[in-house]
């Protein structure tokens, strides 16, 4: 006589063929491997889960303490978690200007898919019911400046070029001359900015994104200069090139990408390029002049 825990039980309906039945000593076997995987799985999880957590408090911490709004923080959270699960599946995330996703492609694009994506461009430019109110960087671009930079850019916009200050070491006829700082000038106090010492990192950046540019060009009015030059920092840089330093008149001004990309983005009040008055008397640091 079999065991009658290896019988075979008959379900379903009359005439069918029995589907086969898992003996029950294969499943006592399988209930502790099971468990474990289980087990395994749920500590991973757990894990990813705590550490994805405190990563998102440190970032919200971080980013609210150095002044960026509530809804900023959390849209850039959003599409941090959102990129990171594209990511994990292979795929990469495409948005039109406003940052809605559109089209998912894969990360390793091929030539024909670049073509594609290229021939595609080219039809919608021929579509005449294709209307794009802005550049689609600019929807990227917001979530990659800070507070303090949209401040500069808007300085910018409203004031025009402003001046800037190299100081070099003196040497005759200029030979052998060495550049002690570079770039010197009041962007960061005039903007009101939070951390007027970044603003090399500010201006860095800015120009990374293509709307700053330094020139080799002076401001229409040379007296700028003088209130730079008499800055405590512009006057210890003076200290340590020596004697007789050399100072360099240079700007620092937007381009049209620049430009365009205030025009669309930021609150201007309705001003047109270089009105007035500069800055609105509630956003502009003590001493700031209101236009003129």
């Amino acid at each position: 006589m079999s065991d009658p825990s290896e019988r075979a039980v008959v379900v379903g309906p009359t005439g069918s063929t029995p589907p086969a039945r898992i003996p029950d000593s294969t499943v006592r076997n399988l209930v502790p491997e099971l468990a474990r995987v289980a087990a395994v799985s749920w500590w991973r999880a757990a894990s990813w889960s705590l550490g994805a957590s405190i990563a998102a408090a440190n970032t919200v911490v971080k980013r609210a303490t150095s002044g960026e709004p509530p809804a900023a923080v959390i849209a850039g959270l959003a599409s941090d978690a959102r990129g990171a699960a594209w990511r994990a599946l292979g795929l990469g995330e495409q948005t039109d200007g406003r940052g809605i996703p559109q089209t998912v492609v894969p990360t390793d694009t091929t030539t024909h898919d670049l073509q594609a994506r290229g021939t595609e461009l080219l039809r919608r430019s021929n579509d005449v019911r294709v209307v794009e109110d802005t550049h689609p960087a600019f929807a990227r671009i917001l979530s990659e400046i800070t507070p303090d930079e949209a401040r500069v850019l808007r300085l910018l916009y409203l004031q025009g070029p402003q001046p800037s200050v190299d100081v070099r070491t003196n040497r005759p006829l200029g030979i052998g001359s060495q550049l002690v700082a570079g770039g010197l000038n009041m962007i960061g106090e005039h903007a009101g900015c939070r951390h007027v010492e970044r603003i090399h990192q500010y201006l860095t950046n800015l120009f990374r994104l293509g709307m700053v540019e330094f020139s080799k060009e002076q401001v229409t009015n040379p007296q700028r200069y003088q209130l730079v030059e008499a800055q405590p920092k512009v006057t210890e840089v003076l200290k340590r090139a020596g004697r007789w330093p050399r100072t360099v008149h240079r700007s620092i001004h937007l381009n049209s990408f620049g430009e365009e990309f205030c025009r669309a983005c930021l609150p201007l009040n309705g001003l047109p390029l270089n009105g007035l008055p500069a800055v609105p008397a509630a956003d502009a640091p003590p001493g700031f002049p209101l236009g003129g």
